[in-house]
């Protein structure tokens, strides 16, 4: 990989930790204590909040038709996202210790939280678990493909990748014959010292 690319890549890291220190500083601005993935708001920020609450009667007879219309659909996709997660725990399971590729953590992928949020009446925080699942379901997926593909496959596209996966910068460059061979290596090798220092952990 080039200097200009690793430089540009550094930097993109560094950015990505600038947005984390933003939005911890945003949190901090909420009123609230976020502390053992448990939300805390102060009590007079919870008063507000139930007063900005619609009563679940209004907010079902208030429903646009479309919305009526879509959720049957949105809804019915549930069976497929639990059978894709299972399928996708099944083959971390079975696969990654033969590979050497380290755990990827299932519940890192899962973030419940709004929950905690007075404002929102039962069907809408049911709706926003069922999101937070829905997402959570993709990210683990990604997580586990991404890594899957470092393994078997660590070379760059020839056209850009949208959205692509942290480990993506690494792979080898398209077309680069004598690269992937070392790269494929490399990458593995360090597939296998991180499942190493998994292990290693308490």
């Amino acid at each position: 990989m080039s200097t200009r690319l690793s430089e540009l890549l550094d930097r993109i890291c560094q950015m990505e930790e600038e947005v984390e220190q933003e939005f911890q500083r945003k949190r901090q601005a909420l009123h609230a204590d976020f502390e053992q993935k448990r939300v805390h708001f102060e009590h007079e920020v919870q008063a507000q909040q139930r007063r900005l609450k619609s009563g679940l009667l209004a907010y079902v007879l208030g429903a646009e038709l479309r919305h009526v219309v879509a959720a049957p659909v949105i809804f019915c996709l549930l069976p497929a996202l639990v059978l894709l997660d299972l399928a996708v725990c099944a083959y971390q399971l079975l696969c990654f210790p033969l590979f050497r590729i380290p755990h990827v953590r299932r519940r890192d992928y899962w973030v419940f939280d709004r929950s905690h949020l007075a404002y929102l009446n039962l069907l809408e925080k049911i709706n926003c678990a069922y999101c937070s699942y829905a997402n959570g379901v993709a990210a683990f997926f990604k997580e586990v493909a991404a890594r899957t593909e470092q393994y078997w496959c660590p070379i760059k596209h020839a056209r850009r990748v949208l959205l692509a996966h942290p480990y993506y910068g690494q792979f080898a460059d398209f077309g680069d014959a004598q690269g992937f061979s070392h790269e494929l290596q490399r990458l593995r090798a360090e597939l296998a010292s991180l499942r190493q220092a998994q292990l290693r952990q308490p």
